[in-house]
């Protein structure tokens, strides 16, 4: 169970890795997408939109109908929250450690005239 949820990871974070594929989920945010229209704001062939709409695919991130000749997509935004559950954790690391970075710095230092960080 363990090694699926981290290949799952790792297929959505590699889905993710790549700037295009993040602005074409910005783009899905918004609604319902053509392929075309996903590959417009880049100047791609469908053939290389296609790619990487198969990786978003892949990731689960994405979820495409063909709809007579127009292959329409959606993002199914489900995936995230392994992502969101994975980096929590992280956060509450640095939140600790930030915490504690903002005691030590309140704390008098005699080396310093007046005895404060600030």
């Amino acid at each position: 169970m363990v090694e699926q949820q981290a290949a799952q990871l790792d297929t959505l974070f590699r889905a993710l890795a790549d700037p295009t594929r993040r602005a074409m989920l910005q783009s899905l945010s918004e609604g319902e997408r053509s392929v075309g229209a996903l590959a417009a704001p880049f100047a791609m062939s469908f053939a290389a939109a296609s790619k990487h709409i198969k990786v978003l695919e892949h990731a689960g991130l994405v979820q495409r109908r063909v709809k007579g000749r127009t292959h329409l997509c959606r993002l199914d935004p489900q995936p995230l929250a392994a992502a969101e559950e994975w980096l929590r954790f992280y956060e509450q690391f640095w939140r600790g450690s930030l915490d504690a970075l903002a005691e030590a710095l309140s704390r008098p230092d005699p080396e310093i005239p007046g005895g404060t960080h600030e």
